[in-house]
């Protein structure tokens, strides 16, 4: 299994709506610097976490674990392998 392109575009074009196109559209106050900021940095860090957990499950270090009763099972109906 690979990382799929539309996943990546959708959520890419979620989290800049958010970081891009939200902060010209805060109202003035004296406050607008502030939320234009938290807006963009809180897109960027949803972003990349996000991102870091899509990617960590196209190769994940930890595989599932397997009794050799399933596995044996699995081969032998899966290929037609018989175990001695």
């Amino acid at each position: 299994m690979g990382a799929a392109a539309t996943p990546i575009i959708v959520f890419t074009a979620i989290w800049g709506v958010v970081g891009i196109v939200l902060p010209f559209v805060v109202p003035k106050g004296p406050n607008r610097g502030v939320l234009q900021v938290v807006l963009m940095l809180t897109a960027a860090t949803c972003w990349l976490f996000w991102l870091c957990c899509y990617m960590a499950q196209m190769n994940p270090l930890i595989g599932p674990k397997i009794s050799n009763t399933t596995l044996a099972i699995m081969a032998t109906q899966w290929s037609g392998y018989t175990p001695k």
